[in-house]
């Protein structure tokens, strides 16, 4: 059992099965065998724009099939869906989640691709949620990838189709922002990002990038 975060390797491949031993106060993801450390305790943009997607989610999906599930929640992306924990090498904790098919869901978390995954970016996170987690929830088949810029206040929504994400144009105060994936759902962007404070400039370099394929 491994009981500090010292103990690990980081140039190993690690499993799912390996991640489940772990008894560390610090959280990590697993994105093929690698692993990535998570950031400290979440700003209170980061919180404020997380609890209004959760909240507007939960009353869009309240007596549906869907159900959304906000961080700290494991999403297994196995490459097949009949992997046990010991040949899977990928668990992620989006900050937002929506699964839409209930046998993926279980007592551990989820197995299996969310129909749609929202990543509240940060400094020390943008780098991580723009390339590896683009590059995993696209092969893993994440149909709508939301990436939430709170500092710059944008959205910007990833679609995927015939296996590859294409961008929407970049969406901020004043715009409504609607779901794909989730017909009817609908995002007054307004709401979430009026209260949210900015960062000093000093403090934050921004990073958003389109990622054309």
């Amino acid at each position: 059992m491994i009981t500090d975060i010292n103990q690990l390797d980081f140039s190993k491949r690690y499993t799912y099965a390996d991640y489940l031993t772990w008894r560390f106060k610090e959280r990590v993801e697993l994105i093929m065998g690698r692993i990535f450390r998570m950031s400290p305790a979440p700003k209170s943009d980061h919180q404020l724009i997380s609890t209004i997607l959760s909240g507007e989610f939960y009353t869009f999906f309240k007596g549906k099939t869907c159900k959304v599930f906000s961080a700290p929640f494991d999403v297994r992306l196995p490459k097949n869906a009949d992997d046990k924990d010991e040949q899977t090498e990928t668990v992620v904790q989006p900050d937002i989640c929506v699964i839409c098919d209930p046998s993926k869901i279980d007592v551990k978390g989820c197995k299996g691709a969310p129909d749609l995954i929202a990543e509240i970016v940060s400094k020390s996170s943008v780098q991580k949620d723009l390339h590896e987690k683009y590059n995993l929830y696209e092969s893993a088949g994440v149909k709508e990838y939301w990436i939430v810029h709170p500092n710059d206040k944008t959205l910007l929504i990833y679609l995927l189709k015939n296996g590859t994400y294409h961008p929407s144009r970049i969406m901020t105060m004043g715009d409504v922002a609607r779901s794909t994936v989730l017909p009817g759902f609908e995002l007054d962007l307004n709401d979430v990002f009026q209260d949210v404070l900015k960062e000093p400039e000093e403090e934050y370099e921004t990073n958003i990038k389109r990622l054309d394929p």
